[in-house]
């Protein structure tokens, strides 16, 4: 079985930069991230059950939700359409119908300040996401590690069987050629560039504490350079998937730079959740139960009691996004939880190893693990392009912001202060705690400051004033 290694003093030092300040900011918006992102699961469980039947109930009208100008897509053409409107903003075609009204309801809600109660069905649902939820790891990597084979696999052989029927429709060499084309002069558009780093994120897991939580479980010698190698074939690959999915409806072409799930949900109902969700979102609580089970022992004594109260604390959050107004609280936390927050704490994260503890230390590390040192292009990397690039995201993201809106639903101004409380509520736990640290460490102001600024088996050399973080040969080193 898995075993968890207790730290050496090398690991120790680089954790006290990498968690004890960003490591709890990271573990909350993983948490908040758990709120929303079982209801698209369940979501598409809805979409799993209601295929069982011969009549598919989102390709044609005349059903119970169905309004009077729901339209079928076969006679949707230019002249229907008019003003250049997406099909994927054509809000009365059976597929957009069965998702707004059939499943969310959304017509009877008049906006996040009238959700109303959850719906049964979707709460059935997610009952059984959290369910399945909680085995996958109430044991830790001994049953989440055996779960992922089965669901990070299975959505690709689904993947595979839909693109094939897919690019066999009618019109689908054009749309694909259109969904493919790439607009180099959107390249300019800052937010784009948000759009790309926060996608990353998210299809890699990087940020949210899931590589670290597992990797914990590692050996120290264990060799993360293969796992290098490997995470970027991995990268390739989700990216590579994100496109194949993308090719599955010749008219999802239109779903880029439409915020939210509703664009692939509507136009390819059977695309509902992406193949890296579920690995991703058991990732994140192994995260978020791993991070505080090691900081508190009395949890990782309870972990399978800590990970029922992990789980169905989520699930009682998650009521909100099922009610009959739902997409507008999952709107907000998809755009606040895990946005602007998330980039900024891997900021810190990178700031805090390459700077503060120094990229040649933590080179020197991989070094006793590997037997050499990482090249010149990752030390450069580490140490300038990535905490330039995360800079320039997280400062574009906040300069411009704009106020929160789905479709032409505007949300009202303290439903945006509410969005950026939540958002704050994790970025403060990082100056929160370099303040605490401060105030709370005795000596003169330069000693609070070494103190601060040198991990923790380094102390005694503050008394005798040799501050490695107080040298020019440090900030210089690579």
């Amino acid at each position: 079985g898995v075993q968890w290694l207790e730290p050496t003093p090398q690991e120790r030092e680089l954790w006290g930069w990498a968690l004890g300040r960003v490591g709890y900011a990271v573990i909350l918006i993983a948490l908040y991230v758990g709120f929303y992102y079982n209801v698209i699961i369940a979501w598409s469980l809805y979409y799993l059950f209601s295929s069982f039947t011969l009549n598919l109930p989102w390709t044609d009208c005349g059903h119970a939700w169905n309004s009077p100008n729901c339209t079928d897509p076969k006679l949707l053409n230019g002249s229907v359409l008019g003003n250049h409107t997406k099909y994927s903003k054509y809000k009365f075609t059976p597929a957009a119908e069965f998702y707004e009204r059939g499943v969310l309801h959304l017509h009877e809600s008049s906006g996040i300040h009238d959700i109303g109660l959850p719906q049964w069905q979707l709460l059935l649902c997610l009952l059984v996401v959290v369910i399945v939820l909680y085995f996958s790891l109430w044991k830790g990597v001994k049953t989440s590690g055996k779960v992922v084979w089965i669901t990070a696999t299975l959505p690709y052989l689904v993947l595979f069987v839909l693109l094939v029927h897919g690019v066999t429709l009618p019109g689908a060499s054009n749309g694909i050629s259109a969904y493919l084309h790439i607009d180099f002069y959107r390249l300019k558009e800052a937010t784009v560039w948000i759009d790309a780093a926060t996608q990353i994120f998210f299809s890699l897991g990087a940020g949210f504490g899931v590589l670290i939580a597992f990797a914990s479980y590692n050996k120290f010698d264990n060799n993360c350079y293969s796992s290098g190698k490997l995470q970027i074939l991995t990268c390739r690959f989700l990216q590579g998937t994100r496109q194949q999915s993308g090719c599955m409806s010749p008219r999802l072409r239109e779903a880029p730079g439409t915020p939210g799930p509703g664009p692939e949900v509507q136009i390819d109902p059977h695309s509902c959740t992406p193949p890296h969700l579920v690995p991703l979102q058991m990732g994140g609580m192994e995260a978020v139960i791993t991070g505080l089970a090691d900081d508190f022992q009395i949890l990782k004594r309870h972990r399978k009691l800590f990970t029922f109260g992990v789980t169905f604390g989520t699930f009682l959050l998650a009521l909100f996004c099922i009610t009959k107004g739902g997409i507008y609280v999952l709107t907000l936390l998809d755009t606040f939880a895990a946005g602007t927050s998330i980039l900024f704490a891997v900021l810190m994260e990178a700031i805090g190893v390459s700077w503060f503890y120094g990229v040649d230390r933590f080179s020197n590390d991989i070094q006793q693990m590997m037997g050499f040192k990482p090249g010149l292009y990752w030390r450069l990397c580490w140490k300038f392009v990535s905490p330039a690039f995360l800079l320039f995201v997280v400062v574009v993201s906040i300069v411009n912001f704009k106020p929160l809106t789905y479709d032409d639903y505007v949300f009202p101004l303290w439903a945006n202060w509410v969005g950026w409380g939540i958002a704050l509520s994790s970025m403060v736990l990082v100056p929160v705690y370099i303040v605490y640290k401060f105030l709370s460490t005795r000596g003169s102001l330069r000693e609070r400051l070494a103190y601060g600024i040198t991990p923790e088996n380094e102390h005694h050399l503050v008394a005798q004033r040799d501050v490695r973080q107080f040298q020019l040969q440090h900030w210089l080193a690579i």
